[in-house]
């Protein structure tokens, strides 16, 4: 059985008999994870070995631990700062705001993973303009070559823990103040202007070898009147034929407010997916998660269980083990001295 291009969310703290038939179902392909799904680390580490047990590959398990506001496990794990602290840091000192940056991407994921999960949806690569209060303090810079160079290490730092970046929100999220989740946003400025900013940081990463990325559920109005989940001139045009991207493309959540636009929800899962998605998030609504997966039964295409393939985690160390490192001791005792409160993790249950 490959990867569907489905992933769904689950209730509680452990699988019932409704999630085992869903992630069952041949159109799934993945599981996110979010802070009522997290009671404890043995907890979570069991859930997700359950989910894994399921099918052949294993399903991707993710989360958004991006650090700062939206980090979905807390008791247990390393609370971290939000990126924009790196990028302050770098105003005044590179070298030590792209160490720090490094030793976050390596740290966040080293701990993720230990409890089995594959993904963390990060980094963030919308630029801190000011304007978008739902990105502010999650993007690392307002300069796209800042937030280029602190996520290249911080991306390394994933790797290193056997993690595969997501860069989100393609093609940015950062010049609109409206909030994707509730609203639809609107960003009117010319393909120039978004190619010489916005785009940077995300070209730089997909030359840089970045595994995945996340779309942004905004309308680049004098681009395409789609939002870019939607568009085949975002995700087939530019994305695979200018930029010659060859990860994966994952959808932003179809249960946003941003989503609406395209219709029911079946209708948003096919035009995503035919504009050019590997993965199509469902989430906080189990009928519709139902109606689509439904609705997707005839679907295949195995190119794109391919690329998602390529997420899936390595080289996993246990937790025991990895507390023992001198590393995670040192980046730990590091990166918390830098950590702003209160910190609190103002989007969930519904992320972006």
């Amino acid at each position: 059985m490959t990867l569907g291009p489905v992933m769904v969310d689950i209730e509680g703290y452990e699988l019932t008999a409704d999630d085992r038939e869903l992630l069952s179902d041949p159109a799934v392909g993945g599981v996110i994870l979010f802070s009522r799904n997290f009671h404890s680390l043995e907890q979570v580490e069991k859930l997700v070995k359950d989910i894994h047990s399921i099918r052949t590959p294993r399903l991707l398990t993710a989360v958004d631990q991006e650090g700062g506001r939206v980090q979905r496990f807390r008791d247990g794990f390393t609370i971290l700062p939000a990126m924009r602290r790196f990028g302050e840091i770098y105003d005044t000192d590179q070298s030590l705001a792209l160490e720090l940056s490094r030793k976050c991407g390596w740290l966040m994921a080293s701990e993720i993973r230990s409890t089995g999960i594959d993904i963390s949806f990060a980094p963030v690569l919308d630029l801190d303009k000011g304007i978008s209060t739902v990105i502010g303090d999650r993007a690392f810079h307002s300069d796209p070559f800042v937030v280029g160079r602190l996520a290249q290490v911080f991306t390394l730092g994933m790797k290193e823990a056997g993690m595969q970046a997501t860069g989100k929100h393609f093609p940015g999220h950062g010049s609109i103040a409206a909030d994707s989740h509730v609203a639809m946003p609107v960003d009117e400025r010319p393909f120039v202007d978004i190619e010489l900013e916005d785009l940077r940081p995300f070209k730089f990463m997909i030359d840089d070898g970045i595994n995945a990325l996340m779309m942004a559920h905004v309308i680049y109005s004098r681009v395409d009147p789609q939002p870019a989940g939607f568009s085949g001139f975002w995700m087939k045009t530019l994305l695979r034929d200018r930029l010659h991207f060859q990860g994966a493309v994952f959808s932003d959540d179809l249960s946003m407010e941003g989503a609406v636009i395209a219709g029911d929800y079946i209708q948003r899962a096919q035009l995503s997916l035919e504009a050019g998605c590997d993965m199509i998030l469902v989430c906080n609504n189990r009928a519709a998660a139902w109606d689509v997966v439904h609705s997707l039964k005839d679907y295949s295409d195995p190119a794109s269980s391919l690329r998602l393939s390529h997420m899936h985690g390595q080289h996993f160390v246990s937790r025991e083990t990895l507390v023992s490192e001198p590393r995670w001791k040192e980046a730990r005792a590091m990166l918390t001295k830098y950590v702003e409160e209160p910190s609190q993790d103002l989007l969930d249950p519904t992320d972006y």
